[in-house]
């Protein structure tokens, strides 16, 4: 018997590789110009991912294309939400005139990272999220604030885990200024995402097993080895019977 699981990649970053593991994911997430991306790429992604009938993510982010989104900024709440949904916006009228329909949001690097454990930027998520009013799903790691308040006001959740990174004993992610951060070797990220399907569990960089729940499993696509590892992954999951749909 078959089991399915989603794999979903961040795109739209500038990367131009899209083109080359769109056909063997499931899902994207679309830079939307907080952090990369404009309406001309968001829309040559939106094109390549309804040739493939792939889901499509908005990736809001803090509104810092200098530092790629990858590092916490001083921002009022307000301001926050105001740029969360412009980038969310911009997406969805790339996305009306394609004829196309957004499925999920996932914040993308600082702005996804401190919403582990920040009430007042998990909040404002939640808050952006439930200010659009089609039924959008909301990607989030297993055991955070922002799922905790998500689940709370009802908006529909899937449980995220990276293919391609290291957790700490807190399910926090290993910083990105640590060699041990990225997983880039085939073998090892097959092993990694195999334990977390079956035993629901991740083995952290200290070699402690902790419980971790997630349906879906990301891949970055700035990832210098994306296109291999998510051609690998999806060949080597296939031989234990695990589809990517």
């Amino acid at each position: 018997m078959y089991q399915t699981i989603n794999i979903n990649v961040d795109v739209g970053e500038g990367v131009n590789n899209e083109t080359q593991f769109m056909s063997f994911i499931s899902s994207c997430n679309i830079a939307c110009g907080g952090h990369a991306g404009d309406s001309q790429t968001m829309r040559t992604v939106v094109k390549l991912a309804k040739l493939h009938r792939v889901k499509i993510g908005a990736h809001p982010s803090f509104p810092d294309k200098e530092n790629f989104g990858r590092k916490p900024i001083e921002i009022s709440s307000a301001a926050l939400f105001k740029s969360i949904r412009e980038q969310i916006n911009s997406l969805m009228f790339v996305l009306r005139e394609e004829n196309a329909r957004l499925h999920h949001v996932k914040p993308h690097g600082a702005l996804y990272n401190l919403a582990v454990t920040k009430t007042s930027i998990a909040t404002v998520i939640i808050e952006a999220m439930k200010s659009i009013s089609l039924p959008i799903k909301l990607f989030v790691p297993y055991n955070s604030v922002v799922a905790e308040l998500a689940i709370k006001e009802n908006i529909p959740i899937i449980y995220e885990a990276f293919a391609d990174r290291n957790y700490n004993d807190d399910l926090t992610l290993v910083s990105r200024n640590k060699e041990n951060a990225i997983i880039s070797d085939s073998d090892e990220m097959f092993e990694h995402v195999y334990k977390m399907i079956k035993q629901q569990k991740v083995k952290t960089i200290n070699g402690v097993e902790v419980e971790l729940k997630a349906t879906t499993f990301c891949i970055h696509g700035d990832n210098p080895k994306a296109v291999k590892l998510i051609k690998d992954l999806k060949e080597k999951l296939e031989q234990v019977r695990i589809n990517i749909e």
